[in-house]
């Protein structure tokens, strides 16, 4: 449970890291962008290291890239509906359906 609860924080901090700046430094130089987002991925990876190596053992590394990917989606469409004011989309529900095959075959015996 702790290498899901740390990716999920994790997640969060690289979710802004990456796609923040598109709404809250659009006016500002590229390169503010870069440096404001170094910053927030800097504490994206001291959760995110963690949690890998207390999961690596407990799952495997196709476990643990597969667990990410679903994080990823179950983090990114409240930030992209709420945070950055984006519809709804059927898409997303999709995209998590197409997860869901991967979660069935990486984790099946």
């Amino acid at each position: 449970m702790r290498t899901i609860v740390l990716l999920m924080l994790s997640n969060v901090f690289m979710t802004f890291a990456w796609y923040a700046h598109l709404k809250n430094l659009r006016t500002r130089h590229w390169l503010i962008a870069v440096l404001v987002s170094w910053g927030i991925a800097f504490f994206e990876y001291l959760v995110q290291v963690p949690a890998n190596r207390y999961g690596y053992g407990r799952f495997s590394l196709a476990q643990l890239k597969i667990i990410q990917e679903v994080i990823t989606l179950s983090i990114f469409v409240p930030f992209a509906v709420y945070y950055m004011g984006q519809p709804l989309k059927m898409d997303y529900l999709w995209a998590g359906c197409c997860l869901a095959g991967a979660v069935f075959f990486i984790f099946r015996g």
